[in-house]
């Protein structure tokens, strides 16, 4: 049966201002309950406030399709399309008051993305995507930059807080990237980062060990906007091992050779490898 996707991402947006809702009712509230799942890794209850309000409207629609969310993990249906949810992507930002965070929902069959939705709704900010139909921002279509390479490009970065033993690697490519760039900039929320590079605000990215959920709606997003999108070594398997650079085309290639010459996939996971997975 051949996909909807026009219907797909109606879906997507109407979830994502749904979880929005819900993250602007509980954004700075005065007790607002905030925990650690793990060292330097917040949840709040606005994170599942927010995925059960984008959950339930997917799985009313989509019953058979299947859904890997920051916060509940794998679940859903058996079906072909998978949903990649980050509820709260941003949430230390959250958390601390600053409006820095956004929604991030996407869809794939198999390694094919097929719609992706990132909603800032501190702004009422809507950036969304389908397959082969372009990328828009508040309904206007929206394009990477004209910027031409990494000399004088404004770029956006991450920092691998979770993953420490890829700090050093990181920290050799960033000295590179500044030597060159304008300027870059760590806002906290790499699904908002890829969709303000997606929109050209940007003109590339880049972060290491990443999860699928953070990264799918906006590699879409840049994609559709005229974009590029891949891994350290250049490879579009940016979900296997979570490094992804993107942006602008001349930029991202640049970019890419600067930040390849300080580490490679394997090396990353050597350095910091993925947890086996459960039975």
């Amino acid at each position: 049966m051949e996909l909807d996707l026009d219907h797909l991402l109606d879906t997507a947006i109407h979830a994502a201002r749904a979880g929005g809702a819900e993250l602007n009712r509980l954004f700075r509230h005065a007790e607002l309950d905030v925990r650690f799942k793990r060292a330097n890794d917040l949840v709040t209850e606005a994170d599942h406030a927010s995925e059960e309000k984008v959950l339930g409207i997917l799985r009313d629609a989509f019953p058979d399709h299947r859904i890997l969310a920051e916060e509940s993990g794998e679940g859903g249906g058996d079906g072909v399309v998978e949903w990649l949810v980050d509820p709260l992507d941003g949430t230390t930002n959250y958390a601390h008051g600053i409006p820095a965070w956004v929604v991030s929902i996407g869809a794939r069959r198999g390694t094919e993305l097929l719609v992706g939705v990132v909603y800032d709704p501190s702004r009422d900010d809507l950036f969304a995507a389908r397959r082969g139909g372009g990328a828009t921002w508040n309904g206007k279509p929206m394009r990477v930059s004209s910027h031409e390479g990494l000399d004088g490009a404004f770029l956006a970065t991450g920092y691998p807080f979770r993953h420490r033993s890829a700090l050093d690697r990181y920290i050799a490519m960033l000295r590179e990237v500044l030597l060159r760039a304008r300027g870059v900039r760590r806002f906290g929320a790499a699904a908002l980062d890829l969709a303000w590079t997606a929109a050209g605000l940007y003109d590339g990215f880049f972060e290491l060990r990443l999860s699928p959920w953070d990264i799918a709606a906006g590699a879409l997003l840049i994609e559709e906007a005229g974009g590029v999108v891949s891994n350290l070594d250049g490879d579009a398997d940016i979900f296997r091992f979570g490094n992804i650079i993107a942006g602008a085309p001349s930029v991202q290639s640049e970019l890419r050779r600067v930040c390849h010459q300080e580490a490679d996939e394997n090396l990353i996971e050597t350095l910091d490898p993925r947890p086996a997975p459960t039975a």
